[in-house]
Formats: C-alpha cells, sequence, structure tokens
C-alpha cells in the first residue's frame, strides 16, 4: 500500500468534519425518535439533504445510491437525496501537475500533445481533463483526487453509524447487505486499472449491438489513479428531451440494448445509470462513458430473474418462490411474497404487455414513486425484509434506468424489445458466453 493509502492525518481529518457534521444531525434525529415523533417528514429529508450537500464527496454518491434504491428509505427522502451532486471542488493546474507527476512520472507531460490546465468534467472521486496525444487522437484523463482511499474509509463508517440508527426505527428494510454492497462497489470505483478492464469487457459484450458507443481504454497512459481513454463527443441526454418522438425512442431503445444485453447475455450489468455516464450522439446513439460500478453476477441470479418474470406472466406462485429464493431472498412467506410481487409486477409491467406504451403510465415525477412508498409501508407492516446483495444494484439499475425513459418520455413495445433480447438466454449460454469474454482479461468477481 502506499503512502497516501494510508495517509492516518488524511482520514482524521475527514472523519472529524464528516463526524460533526452527521452526529449532530443524527442526534437530532434519535431524540425526536424516542419522543414519538414522525421520521419519515419531509423536513429531516430536507434537512440530510443540507448536511451531505455540505461535505461534497464520497458520502454524497453513496447518498445518490441510497435515494436509488427503491422501497429502502421513505419517499421524502429518495425524492430530496436524488436532487444532491456529488462534485468535490476541482483540482487546480499547480495540484494537477503534481498528482499526473506522480502517476506518470516527471516528464508526463512530453507524452501527450496537449493536456488542458482546465477540467472538463469533475465528479466525486476525480476529475477529467482533455488531452491530445501525438497522433492527434483526442483522449479524457480522468484523474482521481489526492487521499480518496482515505476519505471513502472515513465517509463509509460514518454512513455506517448513520445506517444503524436509520435501522432502530425503520424496520422495512435491513441495511447490512445494502452497507456491504454499496461499499464494495464504491472502494471498487477507486482502482481505475480495473475500471479499464471493464471498458475492455463492455467493448466486447456490445461490440454487435448497434447504436452504442464505448471508449478504448489507453492502458499506457493510465494507472491506479489515472485512467485514459478515447474522448467521445455527444450532447447530454437531458438535452434530447425537444427531439421528436421518433428520435427520442431510438435513444431509448439503444440504452435499452446496451444495458440489458450484457446482464442476459453474461450476468453483467453496469450498476449506475444515471444521467451524467452517457451522451447521445446526433445520429440517435449512445456513449458509454463511466465504468466504475459494474457488478458481475452469478449465473443463477440471472435464470432467477428470468423466472419470475415467467411466474408473474403466467401466475405461477412456486416458480415465483424458487426465483426469489434463487436472488438470495430467505424465509419466504405467502405475506413477503405478496409484498414483493407488489414491487416485482411494477418493474415487469412495461415488458409483459405486447403494446406500445411508456415506461410509466401513471406519471408520478419519480420513477417508481407511488409504488415504492407502498411496499415500504407493507414492510414495515410486517417487520422488514433482509434484501440479498445481489439485489441491490440489479433493482439500481432497473430504476435508474426507467427514470431516463421517463425523461426521454420514450414509448415502445417494450415487450417485444425484451423478447427479442432474451431469445436463446439460457444458463449454458451464459457460461460460454462469460468464458469466451474473460479469456485474456483479468476479471475479478464481485465479492
Amino acid at each position: 500500500m502506499t503512502v497516501e493509502d494510508n495517509s492516518l492525518s488524511e482520514r482524521i481529518k475527514r472523519y472529524a468534519k464528516v463526524s460533526t457534521s452527521l452526529t449532530g444531525f443524527a442526534t437530532k434525529i434519535a431524540g425526536h425518535y424516542y419522543l414519538g415523533r414522525d421520521m419519515n417528514s419531509l423536513t429531516y429529508a430536507q434537512e440530510l439533504k443540507a448536511v451531505l450537500g455540505e461535505l461534497k464527496g464520497p458520502i454524497m454518491k453513496v447518498a445518490q445510491m441510497l435515494s436509488t434504491i427503491p422501497d429502502f428509505l421513505p419517499s421524502e427522502y429518495m425524492a430530496e437525496l436524488a436532487q444532491l451532486q456529488a462534485q468535490a471542488p476541482p483540482m487546480g493546474w499547480h495540484f494537477v501537475k503534481r498528482r499526473m507527476m506522480a502517476e506518470l512520472g516527471p516528464d508526463w507531460l512530453t507524452k501527450f500533445a496537449s493536456f488542458e490546465q482546465s477540467a472538463s468534467a469533475s465528479a466525486s472521486l476525480g476529475q477529467v481533463h482533455k488531452a491530445i496525444d501525438h497522433q492527434g487522437n483526442v483522449l479524457a484523463c480522468k484523474l482521481q483526487y489526492p487521499d480518496m482511499t482515505s476519505i471513502v474509509e472515513a465517509d463509509l463508517q460514518q454512513l455506517r453509524i448513520l445506517l444503524k440508527l436509520y435501522d432502530a426505527y425503520d424496520k422495512a428494510i435491513q441495511s447490512d447487505e445494502i452497507f456491504n454492497e454499496i461499499s464494495a462497489r464504491l472502494r471498487e470505483e477507486l482502482d481505475y486499472q480495473r475500471e479499464g478492464q471493464h471498458i475492455q469487457m463492455f467493448s466486447h459484450m456490445l461490440e454487435s449491438v448497434p447504436g452504442v458507443h464505448i471508449p478504448q481504454y489507453i492502458s499506457f497512459l493510465s494507472t491506479t489513479r489515472l485512467l485514459t481513454m478515447s474522448w467521445l463527443e455527444g450532447q447530454p441526454l437531458m438535452q434530447t428531451q425537444e427531439h421528436s418522438l421518433g428520435q427520442r425512442n431510438q435513444i431509448a431503445r439503444h440504452m435499452f440494448r446496451t444495458w440489458y444485453t450484457p446482464f442476459y447475455h453474461y450476468g453483467i450489468i453496469h450498476g449506475d445509470p444515471h444521467l451524467g455516464n452517457y451522451t447521445v450522439r446526433e445520429d440517435q446513439s449512445v456513449n458509454l462513458l463511466d465504468f466504475g460500478c459494474v457488478r458481475v453476477f452469478p449465473i443463477s441470479f440471472v435464470e432467477g430473474v428470468l423466472d419470475l418474470y415467467h411466474a408473474l406472466l403466467h401466475n405461477d406462485k412456486d416458480l415465483a418462490v424458487h426465483a426469489y429464493k434463487s436472488w438470495g431472498f430467505t424465509n419466504i412467506s405467502q405475506e413477503l411474497m405478496e409484498i414483493l410481487d407488489i414491487w416485482a409486477r411494477f418493474l415487469y409491467g412495461p415488458l409483459m404487455e405486447d403494446r406500445v406504451r411508456p415506461i410509466e403510465e401513471n406519471h408520478s415525477g419519480v420513477y417508481g414513486k407511488e409504488v415504492a412508498a407502498k411496499v415500504h409501508a407493507e414492510l414495515r407492516r410486517i417487520g422488514g425484509v433482509k434484501p440479498p446483495r445481489e439485489f441491490v444494484f440489479m433493482d439500481r439499475a432497473a430504476i435508474g434506468l426507467g427514470s431516463v425513459f421517463m425523461h426521454l418520455r420514450a414509448e415502445l413495445n417494450w415487450y417485444q424489445e425484451f423478447h427479442t433480447l432474451i431469445e436463446n438466454v439460457n444458463a449454458q449460454a451464459l457460461l460460454q458466453n462469460r468464458e469466451k469474454l474473460f479469456q485474456g482479461i483479468e476479471v475479478e468477481e464481485n465479492s
């Protein structure tokens, strides 16, 4: 491990900052809870958003993740936390030069024909600089902020405390496995060489899928804290809202295939489908930009997802129980299954109707908000549930992508799109696809 990884002083500073901010909020919440006040109020949700908004960095990224996990938080919290922006303050040029020297050596600048001093984009873990190599290729260089390992660990420890407090007064969903899953994925995002391997994986998985573009990974200009890839031009997805319905439908179709081809054909999913992770080209094709959060599932989990679809389609309760068990749910009572089915029928609903329709027809403004609130209340009533780790990012991806389709106001025959995708999918095909994918690419399965 490097000195940066063991930066005790930086970790202590972050502990102090995060702990001071969250402890005050947690103490107030705890006091009000024991006085019997309603913890699901909009006031508390707004206060938590304000506290996290001051902290920036990884803990805000985690809060965004939590806001998109259906049923976990009351609707007031989901709506407020979803508004958070995870960007940390950008590094100045003098700091960037020092960081680049640490990654590529003292002659780092000679490796580029040009390197823009100002960041083109920034996020919770790093910032992106535009550069040009000596062959004239435009590059995107994502440089990690300093001491991020220490900062992430500090933020996760404080978040664990906050979630334990939340568990004490809202028992709808136990947070242990959710926290473990988010922690594991966030730690993986710190390794930019692993992300480079993810880029290679997605290039292979999507090479025959029309309408999607993956950047090229430039390994000799990359390290664990510097990721260099080809630059992809495109406009933010939100700027396509005034396109024609046909154009918006084409974007949605490309997005659907981009996200679910890897899952149903390889058991792998991009776990972070928020609006900043892709752009759109003039021909309505899609650029996929960020590959830090990737989930590799057991083959049995993918089979369970398909089994549950067929169980709901044919009202087969025995198959539904089998599907939930293959996902990792335990102690499935009839009452719990009926509650889980409410959410499942919402997610699978568009895929079960052979007609053109929007992804959600009640126009609630937040994808799944009303259904999630109902499920959350029912889970609280029966004493709660402990969701398996694999469930967390699959559910999150479904909600994130559904939100994209809502923003696009897309209208497709989702049933036909889905059945085209899953044709000839089975466990043997998945295993063969995965073995071929992993040849020559060192990829670790998620813990």
